[in-house]
């Protein structure tokens, strides 16, 4: 997670109402009309499925209590409002308790096609469709379970297993590959990136391969990960992660397939 902001969540009225400005709304407005044409033909069919069932208002923000109404009768989650950046205690906690963290605030116009930090449009439109979805669903609550017990050295690479599947991940179907990962699906220009682009790899999804790859959060990938479909997230679920995790501490990382970022001049 970023260690800085400029952005500040909003908090919700006494009746758990999040007042948006028409200047939010609007922004809302531009990011999901032209992803919803994005994502059609590119993201795979539990997304799609999720999105219907979730009816996103396109003229405003919704509010938290509307996902939740759908969420709670799909899958039994939440999503829960916190600050633009949390603790990773507190975001595994949020996890293992099938809550889904939604920092309150949106981009502006000038950051509409790219910010560091996860926004309200990343969160709902980018994550909770998949949020419908039992395998996808079950994944992410164990991804909770075991980060909220693992050490500081070993979340550092469940973090790579969490970005190479919920952020980043690919998926073969029977018409094509395709996204569910939420990073990219609420992209642009990664949405065409990962599929069309002939730079980056795309590999057939190992949970070891996965846990020894570094990434940087501020490039296109240079390797996505791909699932042979979204039912295999249960059976990753059931995999011994944390024993996996001790074999990529003891094999080491991959070579990185990006350069170093750059550091600012003080």
């Amino acid at each position: 997670m970023a260690k800085g902001t400029k952005y500040t969540s909003k908090m919700p009225d006494a009746a758990g109402v999040i007042h948006y400005s028409a200047e939010e709304n609007a922004v809302w407005q531009t990011l999901i009309t032209r992803q919803m044409a994005c994502v059609q033909g590119r993201a795979c069919q539990e997304y799609i499925d999720g999105l219907a069932l979730l009816d996103l208002p396109t003229d405003r923000i919704p509010q938290l209590g509307e996902i939740n109404a759908v969420l709670g009768r799909t899958t039994g989650w939440q999503v829960a409002q916190v600050p633009a950046l949390i603790p990773f205690d507190e975001f595994f906690r949020l996890l293992a308790n099938k809550a889904f963290p939604v920092a309150t605030f949106i981009r502006t116009e000038e950051e509409l096609d790219y910010l560091q930090e996860p926004d309200i449009f990343h969160e709902i439109f980018g994550h909770c469709p998949l949020l419908t979805n039992p395998d996808f669903a079950h994944f992410t609550h164990l991804y909770g379970q075991l980060g909220l017990k693992a050490s500081k050295e070993d979340r550092v690479f469940l973090a790579r297993l969490y970005w190479f599947t919920v952020e980043f991940g690919l998926v073969n179907t029977e018409k094509g590959l395709r996204i569910y990962g939420g990073g990219v699906l609420s992209s642009p220009g990664e949405t065409r990136y990962a599929l069309e682009s002939d730079k980056p790899q795309r590999k057939p999804f190992s949970a070891l391969d996965a846990l020894r790859t570094p990434y940087r959060i501020d490039i296109m990938q240079p390797v996505y990960y791909v699932l042979e479909n979204v039912h295999q997230l249960f059976d990753i679920a059931q995999l011994d992660i944390m024993a996996l995790v001790s074999e990529a501490r003891q094999l080491g990382l991959f070579e990185p397939r990006f350069a170093p970022k750059e550091k600012k001049a003080s």
